[in-house]
């Protein structure tokens, strides 16, 4: 397991060598040892999935203190171009953006900082994206940004997007009220 820097502080691409062979793949996402060896947090609580289908653009999702959380992020079918925003006013990384495409095969995961938003844009159908979270979910505290206002090409016009991901601030009204 090889831990390799962003242009994020403390935002992380986790890459695994991805063994084969004549029945398939395997891979191990979580190895507490090697966390705890990059000072990486190991206190998860909550696993969950989400399925789309191509061109589908969830985020960018976070949670308010005092339930922000660290996350891994996993793709197990399909692909996706995965999207990190740093969200920590007094992080020199401030506002930046870091992009990378993740599949079921490369052996590449996200790990990602309290205060830090995340989304991501699903490039096929049957795309199952992971999450794995150091604090469980709280709808008090849910927020997101709206993936348009930030300043990132997600490269598809005819985009699918919930009423709810639409409806989230602008970055330039997060950054009036952020309570990182």
């Amino acid at each position: 397991m090889k831990i390799i820097d962003t242009n994020i502080n403390g935002v992380f691409v986790v890459k695994i060598d991805v063994p084969r062979d004549e029945r398939g793949y395997f891979q191990k996402v979580f190895n507490y040892d090697i966390y705890k060896k990059f000072n990486l947090d190991t206190d998860f609580k909550e696993h969950y999935f989400s399925n789309s289908v191509k061109n589908v653009i969830r985020g960018l999702h976070f949670q308010l203190p005092p339930y922000q959380c660290t996350k891994i992020v996993y793709v197990s079918s399909g692909s996706i171009i995965d999207v990190a925003i740093d969200l920590r006013q007094k992080s020199s990384t401030f506002g930046r953006i870091f992009s990378r495409q993740l599949d079921c095969l490369t052996g590449e995961f996200m790990y990602l900082p309290k205060g830090i938003a995340h989304g991501f844009k699903s490039l096929e159908n049957n795309t199952v994206v992971n999450y794995i979270q150091n604090s469980c979910y709280s709808k008090k505290h849910d927020m997101g940004i709206l993936f348009s206002s930030v300043k990132f090409d997600w490269g598809v016009e005819n985009h699918i997007v919930s009423e709810r991901d639409n409806a989230f601030i602008t970055f330039e009204e997060f950054k009036k009220r952020n309570p990182f």
